[in-house]
Order: C-alpha cells, then structure tokens, then sequence
C-alpha cells in the first residue's frame, strides 16, 4: 500500500465520521422540530376554529387567545432555532386591542409560520424521524424475521416474498441503503424544516438593524476593553520584567566601567553578571512577544498550537481539531488564547482528572467546546479568568455559553466568527 493510500483511508474514515455527527445532530434538531410542529397543528385548529367563530359574532373575544397560544409556540420556536444556529430575536408583547394586535405585522407572520410549520414542519419532521427507523427496522429484519407468519414480505419491498435467512439479509441489505440516506438526506432536511421559522419568525428589517447596531455598540465596547486590557498586560509585563532587568544590565556596565579604571580583574565578573541580565532581558521579550501572537500558530497552524497546549495542560486533556483551511490570523490568536486561558482554569480551580476539547469549523462559525469533570460552580463574578475569555469573544462579535452546575461538569463552549 502507498503512502497516498495510507493517507486517503484515514480521511475516507474522517469524512464518514463527520457526515454521521450532522445527521445525528439533524436527526436531533428534526425531533424537536417535530414538536414544536405538533404544538403547531394544535393551535392551528385552535385557530381556525375562533376564525369560524369569529366570522358567527361569537369569537371575536377568543381572538386575544389564539394569538397568545401563537405567540408561545413562536417564541418557543424561537428558543430552538436559537440554540442550533443565530439567535432569533423575540417579537414585542402583543398589544392590548385584538384588531391592534391583529394589524401587527409581527403577529401576521407569526400566523403564516403557524400554517407553514404546522403543515410542512410537521410532514418533514415525521419523514425525517421516519428514515432513521425505517433504516433500523430493515437492518435487524434478519433478526426478527422468523416471527413473521410464513409467506410474508419484508418492510420496504413487498413484492419480496421472504422464504428463510437468504431473502431476510436481502431486507437487511435495503436497510444498509436507507441508512445512508438518511446520512444523506437528514441534514437537508433539517435546514428545511427550520428555514420558515428563521424567515419569518425574525423581526422586520427595521427591527433588525437597531438590535444590530447595539450588538456592534457592545461589541465595540467590548472590542475597546479587550484592547485596553491587553495594553495594560504588555505594559505590567514589560515594567515588571524586561524593564528591571535592562536596568540590572545599565547597573552592572556602569560597575564594569568603573572597576576597569580601580580593579580590572573584577571587570569581567561584572561584565559575566551584564551578559546574565541581558539574557533574561531577551528572555523576558521574547515571553511578551509570544503573548502578543504566539509564533507557534504561524509555524505549525492553529491545530498543531492547540496540540502544544494540550500536550503540555496540567490536567490530562484530549482535544480534538477538525479545521480544513486557516482561519484569519486574529481568529486563531483568539482560539489558541482561549483554549490556553480555559485549560490553565481547569488547572487552577476545578480539581478536575480529565478534560476533553474540540476545535471544529462549522460553515462560517469557528466552534470550541471544553468540558471537565470537575467540582463545577464556575462564576465569572468570581474572577477565575472567564470575564477575559468573554471579552475577548465578544471584541469578535462571537459569544460563551458557561454550563458548570454544583458537582461539575463543566462545559465552556465558544464560537467566533471566521469568514465563509
């Protein structure tokens, strides 16, 4: 076997990995689009049934009910959309009169969502959820198959009379190609499934472009602090280190100019002491200047930085990268900072025995998740490092997410923004 051939197996066995993580997290984003298209269904009737209502004289005054049942399903909607992928801003309260409410605009897509994701929501998530089992009931029909009345035909071909063991691994074999259907198409599906509720449940251009432009406010707020902070630490760093020991150096050539005149045997002591100074000096630039952006991340690329890291954390750490391409040298500098600030926080302050990590690219989003089992109770407030992680996200206009209850584990999970 080749080189080439050796080198192409690995990423065959990548790539299939990778393609089953998106169809297990579509397979998950699809059942809970599925309910929330049930809910949808129920008050899409509810719906209905005060329109006809309405139109006898007699629903009017359950009208204010029906689009708070909307409203909650929505918002619920919302949440879900929110927590895979961009957040999905809420709508304001509904307003108090029943024709007011009925004339915002908000409200009417509200309703169109309700049809749409009721009625298409609603068959995709079933389709979607019926694939994966499908593709399971075929798979283990050899299993099973002996319990079927003799004469009897297989899931999924009924033209096929099953007769023993020969005909029932066929079956199976008709599983093994749904199941890559279902790798296949679930994704799809998924982005489907959601795309109603991202058009039409996100408020109106208006609406949108105020709550961005506070977003970017507080991220050029945060972007400013992150900055001044980090002004300040080469400023502490470079007085407490490099400056003193410039001094010591400025010292002792003065004392070896001096004993050159008086002793000029001692003048190479002081001179050896000089050459001491002016290699910590050295040492202690070439720190701050590694703090600045790690040469590491230029020579050997972000994955191979995050190895170093990992390789070298106090607590025994597995992290795993999956990055295709470079990412912008800031974002790197971002993620090798974050990654080092989280694992020197679970050395300090979680007693933990392991941590694990992943460093993934998902579309335009570059993804890092480290979780511990440690004692948990991670408080920002508390200052172990967290409000410095945060503000550097944020300087990027990206987001943290702390889960770390009583008892652990701990979770910090980041996303920055990294191009298309």
């Amino acid at each position: 076997m080749t080189v080439a051939q050796q080198e192409k197996r690995p990423r065959k066995a990548g790539f299939l990995l990778s393609r089953l993580g998106l169809a297990v997290d579509a397979l998950e984003h699809l059942v809970g689009g599925l309910g929330t298209a049930m809910l949808a269904l129920a008050a899409l009737f509810w719906t209905a049934v005060v329109a006809v209502l309405s139109v006898l004289g007699v629903g009017v005054f359950l009208i204010p009910s029906a689009l708070q049942v909307t409203r909650a399903i929505a918002d619920r909607e919302r949440a879900r959309l929110t927590r895979w992928g961009p957040d999905v801003i809420g709508a304001e309260p509904l307003a108090d009169g029943r024709w007011q409410a009925l004339r915002d605009p908000a409200v009417r897509r509200e309703l169109s969502w309700l049809l749409l994701h009721a009625t298409f929501g609603f068959a995709i998530g079933l389709l979607g959820l019926g694939l994966p089992l499908y593709a399971v009931q075929s798979l283990s029909f050899p299993l099973w198959f002996e319990l079927l009345p003799p004469g009897s035909t297989g899931p999924g071909v009924s033209f096929w009379r099953i007769d023993g063991i020969g005909d029932a691994l066929v079956v199976g074999l008709t599983g093994l190609g749904w199941f890559f259907v279902t790798i296949a198409i679930n994704p799809v599906l998924a982005r489907l499934q959601a795309r109603p509720g991202r058009r039409l449940l996100a408020p109106s251009a208006e609406v949108d472009l105020s709550l961005r432009v506070s977003q970017l406010s507080s991220s050029r707020a945060a972007a400013l602090d992150a900055h001044a902070v980090e002004l300040r630490r080469i400023e502490r760093s470079l007085h407490d280190g490099a400056q003193n020991r410039l001094v010591a150096v400025n010292v002792f050539l003065g004392a070896a100019r001096r004993a050159l005149a008086r002793d000029p045997a001692t003048a190479d002591a002081v001179l050896a002491q000089a050459q001491d100074a002016a290699e910590l000096a050295l040492a202690e630039l070439r720190t701050v200047a590694r703090g600045i952006l790690p040469p590491v991340l230029a020579d050997r690329g972000l994955a191979g930085a995050l190895a170093g890291l990992a390789a070298g954390s106090g607590v025994p750490c597995e992290l795993e990268v999956e990055i295709a391409g470079r990412c912008p040298a800031s974002v790197e500098a971002a993620a090798y900072f974050v990654v080092a600030e989280a694992l020197t926080n679970v050395a300090k302050h979680s007693a933990a025995t392991s941590v694990a990590g992943t460093v993934r690219r998902e579309r335009d989003q570059l993804v890092i998740v480290i979780e511990d089992d440690g004692r948990g109770g991670a408080d920002e407030r508390r200052g172990s490092g967290l409000t410095g992680i945060r503000r550097r996200v944020e300087a990027f206009d990206g987001s943290l997410t702390l889960t770390s209850p009583a008892g652990g584990p701990t979770v910090l999970r980041v996303e920055l923004p990294c191009g298309s």
